[in-house]
Parts: structure tokens; sequence; C-alpha cells
């Protein structure tokens, strides 16, 4: 049975994170249903990295085994997915193609956003945090600094955390302002 591997994108406010939980709606349930549908037989995928509940993703590697050629792959995984409204999308395939020998992701890049201003914003709803009093960037940046390198993070682990170790590599942390208009 041919191995694929898919680029995702998603907003994660739909999803209780990547793996699949029963009762739970998740990136993996979401994906498996559309692809199996395309395939019109089970497909099972697994990802290069979960997310938690409420994560946002763009080109997280995915993999799964095919039981049919299918050209259609990709237009599966970007299959209408449940939203709070009827055309918004909160899933898509961005690419699909041979399954790499190496898909296990050894790093990853997360972004944090806060909304600096005085009043909320109704478009940076859940894609930013918002903070009225002034902050100091580069005070902020100077600070983080001390988190570069190598670093037990067991204060921040969930109890049902199944990582094998707290041991995590920061290997760049910028904080930087971006004015806009």
């Amino acid at each position: 049975m041919p191995r694929f591997a898919a680029g995702l994108e998603y907003d994660g406010r739909a999803y209780s994170g990547w793996q699949f939980q029963p009762g739970l709606q998740t990136v993996q349930d979401v994906v498996q249903r559309a692809l199996s549908r395309v395939a019109d037989a089970p497909v099972e995928c697994v990802c290069a990295g979960r997310t938690d509940a409420g994560v946002h993703a763009q080109r997280p590697g995915g993999a799964f085994r095919q039981p049919t050629p299918c050209a259609a792959s990709a237009a599966g995984a970007s299959a209408p997915t449940p939203s709070t409204r009827r055309r918004e999308r909160r899933l898509a395939a961005r690419s699909a193609g041979a399954f790499p020998r190496a898909l296990q992701r050894r790093a990853r890049s997360y972004r944090y956003l806060i909304l600096n201003r005085d009043s909320r914003s109704a478009l940076a709803s859940g894609r930013a945090t918002w903070e009225r009093r002034p902050l100091d960037a580069q005070r902020m940046h100077a600070a983080a600094q001390v988190l570069i390198g190598e670093h037990d993070f067991s204060a921040f682990r969930a109890i049902e955390c199944q990582a094998k170790s707290p041991l995590r590599r920061v290997e760049r942390l910028e904080v930087t302002r971006v004015r806009s208009g």
C-alpha cells in the first residue's frame, strides 16, 4: 500500500488537539474521516508532531497509507470541516506527495502575539492575547534570553504528559514590537 505525506494547516480553536480522543473532535479524526471518504476505505494517519487543544498549526507533517490509488487525497483532507460559521474552513491540506524517509520533526517554532493597545480587537480574537498596559519589548527580549539553551520544563508539564524527558532546548527566542496603522 503506498504511503503519502501531507502538509496541513489548521485553526486549533475547533479541535481538542491533534491526537484522536474518544468523544472529542481532533485534527487526526477529521483528517482520517476526510481521507477515508475520498479513498472509500478506512485511512489512518500519523503526524510528525502533535498540538494541544486550541493550538493553531502551519505545515505540520502528516503521513497516511492510501488503500487505493487516488489523486484527490489533498482535496479530501481539505474537505469541509465542522466550524462555527458555515463557509469557514478550519483545516486545509497545503501539499501532498510521496512519503519522506524522515517525517519526524526535530524542532518546532512557536509564535505568540500580544496586542498592546487601549482596546481589544474583534479580528485578533482567538489569535492574540491583549494587554492594555504599555509593554517594553526590548526589556522583555532581554529577560527572555535566560531561556536559551537546554532547561528542565517540568513545572510546565501536564500531569498526563507522555514525553520521555522534561528537558527542552530553546535555540532562539525573540520579542519584537510590530507597529500597525
